[in-house]
């Protein structure tokens, strides 16, 4: 219990951990300060008009269709279309016809629309013709939350691996190193004592950056639970194997930086471009990061039948990652042994 302490009271010392710490629960602060702004709009087609500048017909219409801006004078309207942080289509009316005024870095979807704007409303005025207007779903764009939501407490797990891999590189840097071998500590208690630093750095940042994004959304507690405490021991893992392999601090941060990428981005990937169904999908749990996407993205949309499936998955990375450490480390030391 005395080596546990000790080793927290170095990482405490260690200003990388500390920021690898902080940063997914800060940014967690962030999406759930911006959680407030309605995403049901981001779908929502929007259209700005001069006031005045239509008929109370075609104004009407419109709004129907989307959301109506009026804008005082032509001058506001061009460069409110112009702005690239919006998708707004501006309508005017020349010669009794609907015609659009787009800045041209508009989504396919908008142009579209735009281009089609003066027949559909022709159309809705001639009621032989049944026209259907096609509109996003007010939830649809609520994964962008989700995914955020995410993005973030996986990067809070793999924080985790930070801790005692700086711990490893710290104490191959000072000396420390050597020194352990002649200390009578067993390897084992040396393991727990390292093993234990990344796993209480990685569950306890996912578990306050789960608080401040998901409190309340998730219905399912224990199965939240579980994937974080086994995703923190893989992260764990994964800094045991970076301590490992690194030479000085600087190599130990490039080699962080690599397996964060591998940590974070194939998910993300595989979740955007393949199907729930999809081969890709299954060969992507050799990633261990894609079983804990996957099952919070399930759990934050209150979905709990493929949960299992993801335990047994990060449960095996768990016993793998374990056998294979050890034995590097049961190899490395012959051969340091057969060296001398």
């Amino acid at each position: 219990m005395k080596g546990m302490i000790y080793q927290l009271k170095n990482i405490r010392r260690d200003k990388l951990c500390l920021l690898t710490f902080l940063l997914p629960i800060i940014f967690g602060f962030a999406v759930n300060r911006f959680s407030d702004v309605n995403f049901s709009t981001v779908g929502e087609t929007s259209f700005g008009i001069v006031e005045g500048s239509l008929t109370k017909e075609m104004a009407e219409w419109l709004d129907k269709i989307g959301t109506v801006t009026i804008y005082k004078d032509r001058t506001a309207l061009d460069k409110a279309v112009k702005d690239p942080a919006t998708q707004l289509i501006g309508v005017t009316l020349e010669e009794d016809e609907i015609k659009t005024i787009l800045s041209g870095d508009e989504w396919t979807l908008y142009k579209d629309l735009a281009a089609h704007l003066s027949q559909m409303y022709s159309e809705s005025k001639n009621p032989a013709i049944s026209t259907v207007t096609i509109r996003p779903a007010s939830g649809d764009t609520e994964w962008i939350k989700s995914l955020l939501i995410v993005i973030t407490m996986v990067t809070a797990m793999f924080m985790g691996c930070t801790f005692n891999a700086m711990s490893i590189i710290g104490e191959k840097e000072d000396g420390i190193s050597q020194i352990n071998k002649i200390l009578p500590i067993s390897k084992t208690e040396y393991l727990k004592q390292k093993i234990f630093i990344g796993f209480c750095g990685a569950t306890v940042s996912t578990i306050i950056t789960a608080f401040i994004c998901i409190r309340g959304e998730v219905k399912n507690i224990l199965p939240l639970f579980v994937l974080i405490v086994l995703s923190a021991f893989v992260a764990a893992l994964l800094g045991l194997f970076i301590g490992q392999f690194s030479t000085n601090m600087m190599a130990g941060i490039a080699y962080i930086k690599i397996v964060m990428i591998l940590f974070i981005a194939p998910p993300i990937l595989f979740y955007l471009m393949t199907s729930e169904k999809s081969s890709f999908r299954t060969v992507s749990y050799l990633i261990p990061s894609s079983a804990t996407f996957y099952g919070l993205t399930d759990l934050i949309n209150g979905e709990t039948k493929s949960m299992s499936i993801y335990v047994v998955v990060l449960f095996l990375h768990c016993l793998f990652g374990l056998a294979l450490y050890l034995r590097i480390s049961e190899r490395k030391k012959d051969e340091e042994g057969t060296n001398l």
